[in-house]
């Protein structure tokens, strides 16, 4: 997964942060939440540097939205162009910065979830290489070297710092510490806990795998109960209400004598609702999905 700032047209972070150093000035030295997603992104960008960079894009964007629409509306003839032009520029900037303060956030937690996603399978092809009589550090090797997607670019940190002379248990431990996936940081623990105390590698790997597979299952059941009442709002919202509404609008239509236009607007307007609360539907059902799954 890579980082990058969204509406941003460079992807160069170290240009970014000398074009906005300026504005660093506006930003608070008090840490927040905002400094621990940013570490785990693996950015090199702090949490000041990134506001910094946001509200430098935040003010390029209200004021060449500014220029641009109140010059269209102007044009256009309207009236109060400049207010109506203002406030359009600064809700398309406010929403664009709010995308932006938002993301590390976001980054975090969809990287979370694609690593808790392979976890178990990680876990369980580290057990047979063990059991084969592969060495800790070659199973790493092989997991950062396999397709289990951001478990293996983790792993891939992981090696890279065994290979520059940090011990193990100490590499382990600093990306348990760094990581905002608490599975995925269990399972860090208990490696480096393993060693440390001399214990059967074996034995605490499959803990691990027993751990989480039960976190699974409860999981699982957890979401089969939200999904009932997300399916019984969808047949409301979704088949029964336009269901009723066009036949209702039908019947008005007749009684009344609508014109064509006006009803085949109505229709529209049906069918745009329909198809708001699908997506909404679908995104709700992809945001409530089990992350071990």
């Amino acid at each position: 997964m890579e980082f990058r700032i969204p509406f941003a047209i460079s992807r160069d972070l170290e240009i970014l942060k000398r074009r906005s150093k300026r504005f660093m000035k506006f930003t608070s030295p008090k840490p927040n939440k905002i400094d621990d997603y940013l570490k785990d992104t693996g950015a090199n960008i702090n949490r000041r540097q990134y506001l910094a960079v946001c509200y430098r894009f935040f003010s390029f964007n209200l004021l060449s939205l500014s220029v641009i629409l109140t010059s269209i509306l102007g044009l256009a003839g309207a009236n109060m162009f400049y207010y109506y032009g203002l406030g359009a520029a600064f809700l398309i900037s406010g929403f664009m910065l709010a995308n932006q303060m938002n993301y590390p956030r976001s980054f975090s937690i969809n990287k979370a979830r694609n690593i808790e996603r392979n976890l178990i399978s990680v876990l369980q092809d580290m057990l047979v290489q063990l059991n084969s009589g592969v060495p800790i550090f070659r199973i790493l090797v092989n997991i950062s070297e396999s397709e289990y997607e951001q478990v293996s670019e983790e792993f891939k940190k992981i090696t890279k710092e065994i290979s520059a002379g940090i011990s193990q248990i100490d590499a382990l431990e600093k990306y348990g510490k760094l990581t905002n996936s608490r599975y995925f940081k269990r399972v860090l623990w208990q490696l480096s806990n393993g060693m440390r105390a001399g214990s059967d590698m074996g034995v605490v790997i499959k803990e691990g795998i027993k751990s989480l597979s039960d976190e699974q299952a409860i999981q699982i059941q957890s979401y089969g109960g939200k999904l009932n009442p997300l399916i019984m709002f969808y047949m409301l919202i979704a088949i029964i209400l336009p269901s009723l509404a066009i036949t209702f609008l039908i019947i008005i239509s007749s009684i009344l004598s609508a014109s064509e236009s006006m009803v085949k607007l109505m229709f529209f307007g049906i069918f745009g609702f329909v198809l708001f609360v699908q997506m909404m539907f679908l995104g709700i059902i992809k945001s409530r999905r089990p992350s071990l799954l």
